[in-house]
């Protein structure tokens, strides 16, 4: 994993949010991908830097937070 503050950061990516993101802007990361990275920021603060994962780093944690049980309310 690599962090970065804007810092050498791709400039032409695009960025998309979860369709799990709600309309009320709480809560949600945006994700953006190139040809060996998945860069992930907080939609909030856009200039905050990012992550930068492996695909199969972000794959093996998608299908980990799948299984998951949703938030208790």
């Amino acid at each position: 994993m690599r962090i970065g503050r804007g810092v050498g950061a791709p400039v032409n990516l695009t960025w998309f949010k979860s369709s799990y993101s709600g309309t009320e802007g709480d809560n949600c990361v945006e994700i953006a991908f190139d040809a060996d990275t998945v860069h992930v920021r907080d939609s909030k603060d856009r200039d905050g830097g990012s992550l930068a994962f492996p695909p199969q780093s972000w794959s093996a944690f998608v299908e980990f937070a799948a299984q998951q049980p949703t938030g208790q309310g």
